[in-house]
C-alpha cells in the first residue's frame, strides 16, 4: 500500500522524513504529490536510494481554468510518473475526468465544490482515479467535520455507482500527519467503506505508478503496443 504526501517546501517535512515514517508505518511506498516543482525526479531518486521504500515522483497541479490545466498537464505528463489535478472547481473537475492524461482528480469536493454522476461516469470511461481525501475528516472538528464526512459519503456512492477507479489518502503535509493503514481503515468505516475498500484505494497509488513507469519506458508506443528490441 502507498500514501501520497506533500514534502517541503510544499509541506513542513522533508521527503526523506516522510519516506522514513511511511516505511515505519508499513507502507510499501509513497507518491510525492507536492504542488509545483517540489519533489523532482532527482530528489525522489536520491531518497529512494537512501530509504527502503518506493518513492514515486508525482505532482498535484493547480490551475485557474481548464486552459491552464491543459497546458500544465501537457507539460508535466512526460516529466512525472503520477499527475494529479487539484479539483473542487466545477470546470477543473470536468476537465480532469474527461482527460485520460490525468491520473487522479484530487480533492474533487474542496472548497465546497460538487461532484455528480456525470463526472463519475466520465472518470470511469477515461480511467481517471477519484481521490477520497481523508485529511478533513482527520483534522477538522465539529460541524465542519460532519460536513466533510457527508461529502465523502456522497462521493463514495457516486464512485461506486459508476464503478470509477479511486485512490485514498490522508493527504499528509508532515510526517506527523501520516496515519497507519489500520487507522485509515477504521476512519473509512465512518463513511461507508469497509477495510478492504480503503486498502484498495491505498494500493491503487502503487498500481498507477507501476503502469505509468511501463508507459514511460522507451519501448512503449501505446497501450498494448511495444517496440520489439530483439
Amino acid at each position: 500500500m502507498y500514501e501520497a504526501v506533500h514534502a517541503r517546501p510544499d509541506g513542513s517535512s522533508t521527503l526523506a522524513r516522510q519516506a522514513r515514517t511511511a516505511a515505519d508505518y508499513g507502507f510499501d511506498g509513497i507518491v510525492v504529490r507536492s504542488h509545483g516543482d517540489a519533489g523532482t525526479p532527482d530528489d525522489v531518486e536520491a531518497v529512494r536510494d537512501a530509504v527502503d521504500i518506493d518513492v514515486v515522483d508525482g505532482i498535484e497541479l493547480r490551475a485557474d481554468d481548464p486552459a491552464q490545466a491543459s497546458g500544465l498537464v501537457g507539460n508535466y505528463r512526460s516529466k512525472r510518473t503520477v499527475v494529479a489535478v487539484h479539483g473542487g472547481d466545477a470546470r477543473i473537475n470536468r476537465f480532469a475526468v474527461e482527460n485520460p492524461a490525468v491520473d487522479v482528480l484530487a480533492h474533487p469536493m474542496a472548497g465546497g465544490g460538487d461532484f455528480n454522476h456525470v463526472l463519475a461516469n466520465a472518470a470511469a470511461d477515461n480511467g481517471v482515479r477519484i481521490e477520497f481525501t481523508l485529511r478533513s475528516a482527520l483534522r477538522e472538528e465539529g460541524g465542519s467535520r460532519v460536513h466533510r464526512l457527508r461529502d465523502l459519503r456522497k462521493l463514495r456512492k457516486l464512485v461506486a455507482d459508476a464503478d470509477a477507479p479511486y485512490v485514498v489518502s490522508a493527504d499528509p503535509r508532515s510526517h506527523l500527519e501520516l496515519r497507519a493503514q489500520r487507522e485509515l481503515c477504521a476512519l473509512g468505516g465512518t463513511i461507508g467503506f469497509d477495510a478492504e475498500e480503503i486498502r484498495t484505494g491505498l494500493t491503487e497509488w502503487g498500481r498507477l505508478a507501476a503502469r505509468n513507469r511501463n508507459r514511460l519506458a522507451d519501448s512503449f508506443v501505446e497501450p498494448g503496443v511495444w517496440l520489439d528490441d530483439s
